[in-house]
């Protein structure tokens, strides 16, 4: 192979390379530029307190009610109950009432639960349709003192047949009758001294505060206590129905009861005497 030859098939090869150089550079197929993006911020998370079920008014908060769950922090409104892993349920939720409905999977807020020591804790603590009414009551009618909120008890009358003080008969004018406080205490954690005892504050419908205001005109109430999970119903002669039975003039009529005259038991007579 003669020099020109070599000399033409070299200059051949280096246009066909510069050739398709050209035609690569303008088809686009270099290789693109690698741009650096930096790596993404994690989220910041804030535990919320939420509902584990459908909560309604007056329910008291327990631990089986509401969970932690993660929320974004951006997103937690100033009414959302938070906390730290390190905070308990217990220590979030003592003394809380439901104050107003709550779905499963809501933020509780605090418009929605009321504390034991806050104004309208009374009234959210009352179910629906009931009222509270207080009594006063002594250290002997509160069963020594030993009576605490959230109680069930009877409600007892005392009073005196016809016009002689001296005798006495008590009837059941209620029964089951549920304890919200005694004094200004809604709970036996700060339940004052027994010594210093005056009212009762007790959970009833309309009737039976009629009830309750009719027999403290009669005479003077005191409370039985009843064991736990006892709701039976008790039976009376002279109160049936949670209704005093009053003769026609107004005073309460005779019933089978012992009666205490000057330290001992008598039998009433047919005339109350």
């Amino acid at each position: 192979m003669n020099t020109r030859r070599i000399v033409v098939l070299i200059a051949a090869a280096a246009a066909a390379g510069l050739a398709a150089l050209i035609v690569r550079g303008w088809l686009g197929g270099s290789t693109p530029k690698a741009d650096a993006h930096p790596a993404p911020q994690a989220v910041a998370m804030t535990n919320v307190l939420v509902a584990v079920q459908d909560l309604q008014p007056g329910i008291p908060l327990s631990t089986s009610d509401v969970r932690w769950q993660k929320w974004p922090s951006s997103s937690v409104d100033p009414q959302f109950i938070t906390g730290t892993d390190m905070v308990s349920l217990d220590s979030a939720i003592a003394g809380t009432v439901v104050r107003s409905p709550i779905v499963a999977g809501e933020p509780i807020t605090f418009a929605k639960i009321v504390k034991s020591d806050a104004a309208g804790f009374m009234a959210a603590t009352l179910k629906s349709g009931m009222r509270a009414v207080s009594i006063p009551v002594t250290l002997a009618s509160v069963a020594g003192g030993f009576i605490l909120p959230n109680d069930r008890v009877d409600i007892i009358l005392t009073e005196s047949v016809g016009d002689n003080t001296k005798i006495v008969r008590s009837s059941i004018v209620l029964s089951d009758v549920r304890v919200l406080a005694i004094d200004q205490a809604t709970g036996d954690k700060n339940q004052k001294s027994v010594s210093d005892v005056k009212t009762a504050t007790l959970e009833l419908s309309p009737e039976q505060a009629e009830t309750v205001a009719r027999a403290q005109a009669v005479g003077s109430l005191s409370l039985a206590l009843r064991a736990l999970g006892d709701n039976s119903a008790v039976q009376t002669t002279s109160a049936q129905n949670a209704k005093l039975d009053t003769t026609s003039d107004g005073s309460a009529k005779d019933s089978p009861v012992l009666i205490i005259r000057y330290g001992v038991f008598h039998k009433p007579s047919s005339g109350g005497r």
